[in-house]
């Protein structure tokens, strides 16, 4: 708005912003906070002792924000040693393998 000429502090803008139903995108505070509601499963691995290289491997998958649009981190671990085995990124979910 003080590109176009008008004199307006941070809260006119949040009151306008409210007043219109616009919301910053940032990330909120505890996310990592569970719901009430949430499930909790138990681990399947909580008794096992890890003891090799090629005992247990994991998954996961990550997106990363981009100006316009987000890319995707597929990273595969082995538990044992904590070392990645394998990533991807893609701009897409599918399970398709690009070039």
């Amino acid at each position: 708005m003080k590109t176009q000429g008008e004199s307006v502090n941070h809260k006119q803008v949040a009151r306008l912003m409210r007043k219109l139903g616009l919301e910053a995108i940032y990330p909120k505070p505890n996310l990592s906070v569970p719901g009430d509601n949430d499930r909790r499963y138990p681990s399947l691995l909580r008794d096992m002792a890890i003891t090799a290289a090629k005992e247990v491997w994991s998954i996961d998958i990550t997106y990363i924000r981009l100006s316009q649009e987000f890319i995707y981190l597929v990273a595969v671990i082995a538990w044992f040693s904590r070392y990645v085995l394998s990533w991807q990124v893609s701009n897409s979910m599918d399970g398709g393998v690009e070039a």
